[in-house]
């Protein structure tokens, strides 16, 4: 069994469940103590820009998504956003919250070649 676990996520103002559920798996897969990380991808990247992820609360039972990245973060997990996605949004690395890293698929990629599970939203 894989101690790394990925979650990757395509909608944020899209479809703000998949974002906020998402992340609520990532942080439970970081409760079950696996390396986890996080891929945003086409509208999900938005999580990654200041001021964004305030914008997204769905309700109960679910906590904000600002809360649900930075416990994310704080607690060791890895969030990593597409670099082209991020610039065909004209999202710049000045404008991501900390803790993310522009990255692109062939991280993705050799992450889940390494056999790492993957689940996306």
């Amino acid at each position: 069994m894989s101690d790394k676990f990925c979650v990757s996520i395509i909608n944020c103002h899209k479809n703000p469940d998949s974002i906020t559920v998402g992340f609520v798996v990532a942080g439970a897969a970081l409760g079950s103590e696996k390396e986890t990380t996080v891929f945003l991808s086409t509208d999900a990247v938005w999580a990654a820009a200041k001021g964004e992820a305030e914008k997204i609360n769905i309700g109960e039972p679910f906590k904000p998504l600002k809360d649900l990245i930075n416990s994310f973060v704080e607690n060791g997990g890895k969030i990593l956003a597409c670099t082209p996605c991020l610039k065909s949004r004209g999202i710049t690395d000045d404008m991501l919250i900390e803790g993310v890293i522009p990255a692109g698929g062939a991280v993705l990629v050799e992450l889940l070649s390494e056999g790492t599970p993957c689940i996306t939203y």
